[in-house]
């Protein structure tokens, strides 16, 4: 074991956890940046362990085989085999097949689970058990899902489970319950003693820049300057510039140049092959060119094992980096060759050594899939049919191909009619309608299902790309497969993703349908593309009211959401909930309470969202549809967000990321970046808000096909100005205008006119905002017209404006209090007090109800809606909802459901009513 300089704590706990594992069982996950030594803290672990008579039993995740299904759990129970054919026959089997060691009927994931759990329960009669694995991140998903299973509940047993993960990154292990420790960089001293004895000749300059540049991080101390060894100084200084993790891939790639050819293509053989068998790699290349990689420390063999260790997975990154196509091809041939016993690996080495159409690949990918259908892992069989469809010679087996995998997909999810409608298109194969029907269902109960958005939007894209229907804009399975293949790019957030769509509602002909055309410009990307679709969205949404379609009523819904439109749905929308409610379709039901709990958050109804929200995740839970559950999660958390409610907004949000991130949701990353970046804002730590709207979009940038980025445009100039980033704030003031973003709606011209107004010195943008909050197209947004008076006034304060302060210091904090945004509501009287104001407001006596606000109350509470009562009172019905809003703080209640209590109270003074003669 090498010396681990600074790591004497951990140590310590690696031997109580040891101590702790024999005794009753435990489980460690350890977390850390790249080099910061979790790989060498396990590898602590297992000598330590075994020194302590455990036995080691240890797998590491691979980069290049996280879609083989079992494969970290095969390298982690191969050792056991012998004792794998004592366990009881159902166990046994299980695992037989699971791990590729036989044929069967395909095992449940639960029943692996157990298996496994019974395994390492009888070895660890013998002796206690220490299962290590490194790089969790890689995982495959049934590996992680049994590993999981293993870890919370091995209590009671001597059984102890390590594992590794680096931090900004998930894995479909559920870390939920498992015990965290974060591995942090080593304190200078430690640093430096790792240095002196690394490189004692070593400059005191060059010494000192190195510790500074390396920030702790062992693998950089180390690598950094070995290097260039000759020229030191010259690479530490132009270092400066280059993140870290930038800094030690180069650091490796110029090493591995360095190496002879042959070594290097070794390297790149051992890196696809993925398990580090010797034995394996021997049977496919000479391993005496494995020499000098070894003298330069990048890899070395355990003599115990017999297994090649790179030094870091850093170094196979830069392998497969810095290789040609060829060499990368030819390294997957060798591969192939040597896996005579093991076809679904041949098959997926051949596939990624084959750019074109290849039948025999192909079919030996099919084959491939249904081997892997066989140990449950239907999104593996998917994927491995999905590719074997690319590969495809002929169009016929293409679309039998997806065909095929869109019927494992419908199979997989459960639902009756989806089966019966894709055995249907087996059955008419290649009938282009009955293939994308097919593919359209497969996406959309894969995606319901584990929430594979990349293998659905492959599987669907390939199908739409193979499909007979001439690009005919009338097709209708054409048209329906366009629908689902956006929401599938909307939820991967990915250019690449987006760009197929975008080509393939281009090809359609004579034009895309009115509907789509639509929503291919206002959903993808609003900051460029949203404002030119306004007039036709406009056309849609007059045809509302006669829509007999509800999914057409539903779709228009979603083609309003980033152009601001929703309030014009919100009755559909009711129609849609009803009929949810009702029994009708569920995903129609869902959308429509998405398209609600958002106006209500923009417009202040946050009750009504927090309680659709709920109602909504029922719903997903009841109906078998868990993928949608994180939207309404992100609803409830901005609402606790905006009240105050942070450490429930950042667990939330925390639970979208865990959940998003490993199945490439990237859309729902992003957008839980705003509920944190609102509660930073309510907590006052404007450091944090600023963090996490740029998270979303980098400062003077919106970024393209990250529609949230306009959500969070204000909060991002706000929390720039307050931390002394004031040209950041005007960069991004400027990015909005370049965009012209006020001219997508009346929301958007609110806030860059807000934002103006914050980084501007002069008079006019102050002016030309007063004017906008004025108008009443913006009285709608409550809580974003309340937040922006509140920074204008602050604003003004400071420019001893005061009366003009308190002007929208007053309106702000009544549509605070409306909300129940408690944090606002205390820094609008903090701003109050600040310009003079000392009247406490909530030791002032319920203000009277004029005549008009009586009557808008008395119809509210009867139960009319805004439309209603302003056509009783020949009011625009925005105008009734400013005065429900003004009405609903002087009755000391913050919801519509509270206003039949407050009117019957006597604290409410009714109006002198005229008299009559």
């Amino acid at each position: 074991m090498e010396d681990l300089f600074g790591r004497e704590v951990e140590l310590a706990r690696i031997d109580r956890f040891i101590a702790s594992a024999r005794q009753d069982g435990d489980v460690r996950l350890v977390r850390g940046e790249p080099g910061v030594g979790k790989s060498a803290l396990l590898a602590a672990a297992a000598h330590r362990a075994h020194a302590a008579g455990l036995r080691v039993l240890r797998a590491s995740g691979s980069e290049f085989e996280a879609e083989v299904s079992y494969s970290l759990l095969n390298q982690l129970l191969l050792p056991l085999s012998s004792e794998i054919a004592r366990l009881p026959p159902a166990y046994r089997d299980a695992l037989v097949v699971a791990l590729g060691l036989g044929s069967g009927p395909a095992p449940q994931t639960l029943l692996v689970g157990n298996a496994t759990l019974s395994l390492l329960t009888a070895v660890a009669r013998k002796a206690p058990l220490l299962l290590v694995v490194d790089d969790i991140q890689w995982a495959d998903r049934l590996s992680a899902v049994v590993l999981g299973f293993v870890a919370r509940r091995v209590k009671a047993s001597p059984i102890g489970v390590i594992a590794s993960s680096r931090i900004g990154t998930e894995s479909f292990l559920d870390r939920r319950g498992l015990t965290e420790v974060t591995v942090e960089p080593l304190a200078r001293e430690a640093s430096a003693r790792l240095v002196d004895a690394r490189f004692p000749t070593m400059a005191p300059h060059a010494r000192e820049r190195l510790l500074e540049l390396a920030q702790g991080n062992p693998l950089a101390l180390v690598e950094l300057p070995a290097t260039v060894a000759t020229s030191t100084e010259q690479f530490l200084e132009q270092s400066a510039v280059v993140p870290l993790s930038e800094r030690l891939q180069k650091v490796f790639a110029l090493r591995v140049a360095g190496l002879p050819d042959a070594t290097r293509l070794l390297l790149l053989l051992a890196t696809f092959e993925g398990s580090g068998d010797v034995g394996v790699l021997r049977g496919l290349t000479d391993l005496t060119d494995l020499a000098p990689a070894e003298r330069a420390g990048l890899v070395r063999v355990d003599d115990c094992t017999g297994v090649l260790v790179f030094r870091h997975p850093l170094i196979q990154s830069a392998i497969v980096a810095t290789s040609t196509h060829e060499e990368r091809r030819g390294a997957h041939l060798a591969i192939a060759s040597g896996l005579t016993s093991d076809p679904e690996r041949r098959a997926w080495h051949l596939a990624a050594a084959t750019a074109g159409p290849d039948e025999s690949v192909a079919a030996q990918l099919e084959e491939a899939s249904r081997r892997v259908l066989q140990r449950g892992d239907v999104l593996a069989a998917i994927a491995a049919l999905v590719r074997a469809a690319e590969l495809s010679a002929t169009t016929e087996n293409r679309a039998r191909r997806l065909a095929e995998a869109a019927y494992m997909g419908a199979e997989a999810g459960g639902v009756s009619d989806a089966t019966t409608l894709l055995a249907d298109a087996q059955a008419t194969s290649p009938n282009s309608a009955g293939s994308l029907h097919a593919a359209n269902a497969a996406a959309l109960l894969m995606v319901n299902g584990d929430g594979d958005v990349h293998t659905a939007h492959r599987l669907l894209a390939g199908a739409i790309e193979s499909g007979e229907h001439g690009w005919r804009a009338d097709d209708a399975a054409l048209d329906e497969a366009l629908h689902t293949l956006l929401l599938l790019s909307w939820y991967a957030g990915s250019a690449e993703l987006w760009a197929v769509f975008h080509r393939a509602v281009a090809r359609l002909t004579p034009a895309p349908p009115l509907l789509l055309s639509v929503l291919s410009r206002t959903f993808p990307d609003p900051v460029r593309t949203g404002a030119a679709a306004g007039r036709d969205l406009e056309t849609l949404l007059s045809t509302l009211d006669t829509e007999e379609d509800l999914t057409r009523v539903m779709r228009i819904g979603t083609a309003s959401v980033y152009l601001d439109r929703l309030g014009d749905n919100r009755e559909h929308s009711w129609r849609l909930v009803r009929q949810g409610r009702d029994g009708g379709a569920p995903r129609r039901h869902l959308s429509a309470i998405m398209h609600l709990c958002l106006d209500d958050y923009l417009t202040g109804r946050w009750d009504e969202a927090t309680e659709l929200a709920h109602e909504a995740q029922k719903v997903c839970s009841v109906s078998n549809l868990p993928f949608l559950n994180w939207y309404f999660a992100y609803n409830r958390a901005i609402v606790a967000a905006g009240r105050g409610r942070t450490d429930e907004a950042f667990k939330l949000a925390d639970e979208i990321t865990h959940w998003a991130l490993p199945r490439g949701v990237a859309g729902a990353v992003a957008i839980a970046h705003h509920p944190r970046t609102l509660a930073a804002a309510a907590d006052g730590d404007f450091e944090a808000a600023y963090q996490h709207a740029t998270a979303v979009s980098p400062a003077g940038v919106l970024a393209p096909h990250v529609p949230i980025s306009t959500w969070v445009m204000f909060d991002l100039v706000e929390a720039a100005l307050r931390t002394g980033r004031s040209d950041e704030a005007r960069a991004h003031a400027e990015a909005m205008r370049s965009a012209q973003v006020a001219m997508i709606s009346p929301r958007m011209r609110l806030i860059q006119h807000g934002v103006d107004a914050l980084v501007l010195d002069g008079e006019e943008a102050a002016v030309r905002l007063e004017e906008t909050l004025d108008d009443p197209a913006c009285e709608r947004w409550l809580f974003e017209s309340s937040r922006i008076r509140l920074a204008f006034a602050e604003k003004l304060r400071r420019r001893k404006e005061f009366s003009r302060a308190r002007g929208h210091l007053a309106v702000a904090h009544d549509g605070f209090a409306a909300m129940g945004a408690d944090p606002w509501v205390a820094r609008t009287l903090t701003e109050l007090r600040a310009t003079g104001f000392r009247a406490d407001a909530d030791e002032q006596p319920p203000a009277a109800l004029t005549a008009q606000e009586f009557e808008i109350a008395s119809l509210a509470a009867s139960g009319l809606t805004n439309k209603q009562i302003a056509e009783r009172l020949y009011l625009s019905h925005r105008t009734v909802g400013a005065h429900l809003y003004r009405i609903f703080p002087k009755l000391g209640i913050s919801t519509r459901a509270g206003l039949r209590d407050a009117l019957s109270g006597q604290n409410v003074h009714r109006p002198p009513q005229p008299i009559l003669d």
